[in-house]
C-alpha cells in the first residue's frame, strides 16, 4: 500500500495553453439584431460563431459568399443543353452512315437535305443561346462581382 501512495501521478490529459482564453463577455441583442447577426454569420461561412464574433470585433476581414441561385439554375440548364447539343453531333454522324447505308443515292441525299435543314435550324438556335448568355453574364454575373 506503501507504494502506491508514493508514486508520483503520470501526465495526463490536454495540455495546457500558453495564452488561454479566459475572459468571457455576454451582450443581449433583441429579435431583429439576432437575426440580422445570425444572417451575417451564415454568409460568413465560419464554423465557430466565437470565432466570428472577435473578427466582427477586431474588425478582421470576413468572408461573405453570395451564391446566385438563378445564375447556378441558369449554368446547370446551359451545361445540360451543351451536354444534348453533343449527343445531336454524335447521332448527326450516325445517322449520315445509316442512310447511304441502307438506303439508295438518291433517297438519302433527300434524307440528309431535310437533315440539313434542321441542322441549319439548330446552329441558328444555337447561336441565339450564345447572344443570351453573354447578355445574361453582362446583366448579371459582371455586376455581382
Amino acid at each position: 500500500m506503501d507504494q502506491n501512495n508514493n508514486r508520483q501521478p503520470g501526465k495526463s490529459g490536454r495540455n495546457p495553453k500558453k495564452d488561454p482564453a479566459i475572459f468571457r463577455y455576454s451582450i443581449s441583442l433583441n429579435a431583429e439584431e439576432n437575426a440580422r447577426f445570425l444572417s451575417l454569420f451564415e454568409q460568413s461561412q465560419m464554423n465557430v460563431m466565437a470565432h466570428f464574433i472577435t473578427a466582427c470585433i477586431f474588425q478582421k476581414t470576413i468572408k461573405t459568399v453570395k451564391i446566385d441561385k438563378a445564375a447556378m439554375d441558369y449554368y446547370m440548364r446551359l451545361t445540360t443543353l451543351y451536354g444534348q447539343f453533343r449527343s445531336v453531333g454524335v447521332n448527326y454522324n450516325q445517322i449520315v452512315k445509316l442512310l447511304y447505308r441502307n438506303f439508295s443515292e438518291k433517297k438519302a441525299a433527300a434524307y440528309l437535305y431535310k437533315l440539313e435543314k434542321h441542322t441549319a435550324e439548330m446552329a441558328v438556335l444555337c447561336q441565339k443561346i450564345i447572344q443570351i448568355t453573354g447578355e445574361f453574364e453582362a446583366k448579371y454575373i459582371k455586376n455581382n462581382k
